[in-house]
Formats: C-alpha cells, structure tokens, sequence
C-alpha cells in the first residue's frame, strides 16, 4: 500500500512586509528586502506557499564594537574603526543586501551620544551605502527614546525597520515609525502572551499589523534556545491559525546571542559553528530575518537557504 503524506493547510498568513524603498517609492535605496507572506509552517513547501526565503542582515556598530572577541574583529580589519568603512566594506566586498545598525555609541556608557549625532549618522549612512537598514537603540530605554526618533526623522521615506518597542516603552518610537513612513521590530521576552499584547498596543496607536516584525528574544545554541525554538513555534502556529495579532515575520538577533556565549569564544572555527548552527535551529522554527556577524557564518546560511529553496524550485 501506497503511503501518503497528510498535508495541513491553513486559514493564515504571515504578513509580507518590505524593507527599503527605491526611488520610485520616493527612497533612495537601490534594493529592497521582502520577507514573510507564507501560509505554511517553515520549510514545509508541499503545503503552502513560502514566498520570501529568511532574509539576513549583517550587523554593524555606529562605534567601533567594545565587547567582541578578536576572532570576529578579525574577517573585518581596520575598517571596524570607522562605521562608514564597516558599512561598505559589508556591501561591496560580503555583498551584503541588509544592514542592522546598532546606536551603541548612544549608550550613556558607550558615548553618551545625543539626537541630533545619532541622525546626522544615519543621514551619512544613507548616503554611503545604498542597502536597506534596520535600525535598532542602544539597549537604554531612556536614551532611545530621544535618539531613535531622530533616526527615524533623518530617514523618512526610506522604509527602514527600527526598534525595538517594548511594553513598557514603545508609544514615542511608534508615532515617530508612523510619521516617517517605517516599519517597527516589537520586542517580547519570550512569551507569546506579550508579544500578542504588544501588537496589540501598537496597532492600537494607527499602525498596521502588517509593519510589525515580532522580536522574540531568543537564546544561542545551549542558552535557551529549545525555550526560545517552542515560542517562536506556537506563535507560528496561532498566527496560521487566523489570529492576525500574531501573524508577523520574526526577526532573531542570532550573532549577538552566539558570540556571547562562552562556548563561541574556544576557538574561531567554534564560534562560526555556534553562529551557523544557531541561525539554521532558527530558520527551521520559523525565523525570517536573521542578524548575523561573522562573514563566514553569513556565507554558510546563506548557502543552506539556497539549498532549501532550490529543492523548493525543482520539486
């Protein structure tokens, strides 16, 4: 007898949301970055449609970093001491098509950097590499408060994700996403409950469900990572299921999480592995934008997703 697979199919979809805009969307990027819009569980190709692969982001600082370990200042050189090096040096030799970029600088222990640098920043940013950016703070509520919305301002139009807003903190960088045209990373610590409600709030404000990416807080290989893997999959699942509140694209912080981990730091060839192998767990439980660091860990998922989707084209 013949065995059949039993294939679910599902009344949601995961909102497709865009990062970037061109010229002729009044930007002046000269790409863009689409990910979600499937209405199938990850992977699973024969039961639905998986529009947009996982999408990845290299991260840089708006300071040269302060706490990585020398085996991932390495692959970048002397270009970490000036952003807007890093920064191309990302697009025009690792052929970077995302950036994230980190206002550490603005931290009160990192710079103490105030609104109006943070936007000229980013203002010179636009105009040296051509990429779509996230935006993310500093990690200081407070501070991001002033600072984010001075980024926002400083690049209206172009479509940017920033964030990230939390409960507690996210009415003053939703009115400034809204005002210059955005989309917003929601930040929950890894609890579906939250990240609902969170939505929620912000979509209470005027802001579409379809302009929030959901960040779940994830943990590396070894730190928490089957916690943060089950989360991820639950909301998955509701957003499938029909509850639009939570039928957003994921984005996972993957090399910041990784290279914290004492385990990463042993040897180079360790850390890449711990890179690499963290960002494909979450590919596999439903990530659509990862934020990676080191080249080669980049390379070597960009590579698995290739795979994937290939398999996809040619079944």
């Amino acid at each position: 007898m013949e065995t059949q697979l039993v294939l679910e199919k599902w009344a949601g979809t995961i909102s497709a949301l865009v990062i970037g805009a061109e010229k002729k969307e009044g930007g002046s990027r000269g790409n863009t970055v689409k990910i979600g819009g499937q209405n199938s569980l990850p992977l699973l190709f024969k039961e639905g449609s998986i529009p947009n692969p996982p999408a990845i982001a290299f991260e840089i600082w708006d300071i040269p970093p302060q706490d990585w370990p020398e085996e991932l200042l390495e692959p970048y050189g002397k270009s970490l001491n000036n952003p807007f090096d890093w920064a191309d040096k990302c697009v025009n030799e690792f052929k970077a098509q995302l950036l994230c970029v980190k206002m550490q600088g603005a931290h009160p222990d990192f710079g103490n950097k105030g609104p109006k640098e943070s936007g000229e920043f980013i203002s010179a940013l636009l105009k040296k590499v051509s990429v779509p950016l996230i935006i993310i703070g500093s990690g200081d509520d407070a501070k991001d408060n002033l600072i984010l919305p001075a980024c926002s301002e400083a690049a209206k139009n172009e479509r940017c994700l920033i964030g990230c807003a939390v409960q507690e903190n996210y009415k003053t960088l939703v009115g400034s996403v809204l005002a210059d045209g955005h989309n917003i990373i929601a930040e929950s610590p890894i609890d579906i409950n939250i990240a609902k409600q969170l939505n929620i709030l912000i979509s209470d404000m005027g802001l579409s469900l379809q302009r929030i990416v959901i960040n779940p807080t994830i943990g590396a290989l070894g730190y928490g990572l089957e916690y943060a893997y089950s989360i991820m999959e639950r909301a998955r699942l509701a957003g499938l299921s029909g509850d639009k509140t939570l039928a957003s694209p994921f984005i996972c912080f993957v090399g910041q999480e990784s290279w914290r981990a004492k385990e990463a730091k042993v040897s180079l060839e360790q850390g890449i592995a711990w890179e690499i192998i963290t960002a494909t767990s979450f590919i596999q439980s439903g990530a659509d934008l990862l934020v990676l660091r080191h080249p080669k860990a980049i390379q070597k998922v960009s590579e698995y997703i290739g795979t994937l989707f290939k398999k996809q084209a040619n079944s």
